[in-house]
């Protein structure tokens, strides 16, 4: 894996902790109600989108690791070109729901990458 790729995926994994640290124990409503924290995280899924979207120009196998990769790079585009229209709701879902499930192939791919380096 290019190292490039590598510091990207890196960047989405740590983006992915962040986003369970800044949640962690909270409910909708207070993620509703607070703007520092829907900043927080809206910044942290902008990081995921972007990050992904550079590796896979890279490294456009990457797809095949991440099926998910190009409706992952979708919210990223959403938060930035559509801002006043962000569903809190739909943001929060995406935090309790499909969190994990990107970041386990994300520390999968960076496992087998420092197991065995290249690039």
């Amino acid at each position: 894996m290019k190292r490039e790729v590598q510091k990207r995926l890196v960047d989405a994994s740590t983006a992915c902790e962040r986003i369970a640290e800044f949640v962690s124990g909270k409910q909708f409503s207070e993620y509703e109600a607070s703007h520092l924290l829907r900043s927080a995280v809206e910044r942290q899924f902008e990081i995921i989108g972007e990050a992904l979207n550079k590796a896979a120009a890279i490294e456009p196998t990457l797809t095949t690791d991440v099926p998910e990769l190009r409706r992952i790079v979708g919210p990223r585009n959403r938060l930035i070109h559509g801002y006043d229209n962000v569903d809190d709701e739909i943001l929060w879902d995406v935090v309790q729901r499909k969190l994990v499930p990107l970041k386990g192939p994300l520390d999968g791919m960076l496992d087998r990458a420092s197991q065995n380096p290249s690039g």
